[in-house]
């Protein structure tokens, strides 16, 4: 993203609470004061009170600084993997995936756990004329990240649904896959 404007002041707070500073580095939710920040959601005053709190605009963002200043919007708070206690960004485990040689797409959502609250659940679009199996897709994880974020589950899909504007909407996974759970159940 950048710098942060003139007269504004940015700070990175703990997902959980928002009320702990992080340091440089750590991602967090993106907290915004400054004059050109909003008073209030228009007749919305529970999503108004969620979002304002002590003058500050908790935007949903997750975001970091580096050792220069600059800001980084990594992931969205609505969107983060809450497993065993751990928050897992689901982007972070999409660009490792990316990695993969036979991948051409992949967004990963948090689903129940009936154990850890949530687990992840990677949905993936395989390379044309390529084949790939759950278990090499969770060998390629287990290489590359933290055990609590590897895939425990994988679908194997055509195409990832996407906006107009070709976004991946992470939105309608989760929808889909708690759909298939109630009918499964």
């Amino acid at each position: 993203m950048g710098l942060p404007l003139p007269n504004t002041d940015i700070k990175i707070v703990d997902v959980d609470k928002g009320v702990t500073e992080l340091p440089i580095g750590e991602p967090g939710e993106i907290c915004i004061k400054g004059p050109q920040v909003m008073t209030g959601y228009y007749n919305k005053p529970e999503e108004t009170a969620n979002s304002l709190r002590d003058g500050w605009f908790y935007t949903g963002d997750i975001g970091y600084f580096d050792n220069e200043g600059y800001l980084t919007i990594s992931d969205r708070k609505k969107d983060v993997i809450v497993a065993s206690g751990f928050n897992i960004f689901p982007k972070e485990i999409d660009e490792i995936l990316f990695e993969h040689s036979k991948i051409s797409e992949a967004c990963c959502i948090g689903i129940p756990d009936e154990y850890r609250g949530e687990t992840v659940k990677a949905y993936i679009v395989v390379r044309p004329g390529e084949t790939l199996t759950k278990q090499e897709v969770t060998a390629f994880c287990k290489e590359k990240m933290t055990a609590y974020k590897v895939p425990t589950e994988v679908e194997f899909i055509d195409e990832l649904p996407k906006s107009a504007i070709g976004k991946i909407m992470r939105r309608e996974l989760r929808d889909l896959d708690r759909k298939k759970r109630e009918k499964a159940s």
